[in-house]
């Protein structure tokens, strides 16, 4: 049977609170006062070579965006992820911020920046920004899952449970978010729901190793053939 959705009203007053309490802290007043247009556009052509994947020739067309229009938000963003897909995510990250600065209230920018976080295991950074990125886009169900990562990264599991059941409620269909879900059951210790998570995505996709893999460790922690780790680490999570 499936769990639940606790009601979340209360937490949602207050998270909202700190929410757009942080996003005010990240930028210098001046940018405070008006954010940046919600219509704002970036440039045809350099997100053309985004779209393509051809990271390079995207660096290039938005740094000539930025130099002609330094209050494009939007170009700072989107040059800050193709830097990252390259691979430099310092510059990465500063050009995130800049965009923050700028005023865009994106809550695509606010994930991204999650992700980041996520990577470099700054998982405090990264719960703060998720929470905005939750904030400005509600609905979309990799902002809920993201989030719960974060939580469990910090061993946060009852929020970590609700922020996942939310993911799955908006979008059933997510295989690495209901893996995700067993492991934040097995590391609260209710190893029967863990179980019948992961034998239900073993059975639908037998090709899904990850829910195999979880399945043997949990069923040799229960049949006393191994210690129960902290954290139980070792359990194959989302990338």
């Amino acid at each position: 049977m499936a769990e639940l959705l606790p009601t979340r009203a209360p937490r949602l007053l207050i998270a909202t609170a700190l929410a757009v309490g942080l996003l005010l802290a990240l930028r210098p007043a001046a940018a405070r006062a008006e954010s940046a247009s919600a219509d704002q556009v970036c440039d045809p052509l350099a997100d053309y070579y985004l779209g393509m994947e051809d990271y390079p020739a995207a660096i290039r067309r938005h740094n000539v965006v930025i130099r002609n229009h330094p209050d494009n938000a939007l170009a700072y963003y989107h040059l800050g992820f193709a830097l990252g897909m390259t691979g430099d995510h310092r510059q990465e990250l500063a050009d995130y911020q800049k965009a923050v600065d700028l005023g865009l209230d994106d809550w695509r920018l606010f994930l991204d920046m999650g992700l980041l976080y996520l990577k470099q295991a700054r998982n405090e950074d990264a719960l703060a920004v998720l929470r905005l990125a939750e904030l400005l886009g509600p609905y979309h169900p990799e902002t809920h899952f993201n989030l719960g990562l974060a939580y469990e990264r910090l061993g946060m599991y009852g929020d970590a449970r609700q922020e996942t059941l939310w993911s799955l409620k908006l979008d059933p269909k997510q295989i690495d978010a209901r893996n995700q879900l067993g492991v934040i059951y097995a590391e609260q210790g209710d190893f029967a729901r863990a179980h019948d998570e992961w034998t239900a995505l073993a059975n639908a996709d037998p090709q899904y190793q990850p829910a195999r893999t979880n399945l043997a460790i949990l069923e040799r922690i229960e049949r006393g053939d191994a210690k129960r780790p902290p954290r139980l680490a070792g359990l194959a999570q989302a990338p």
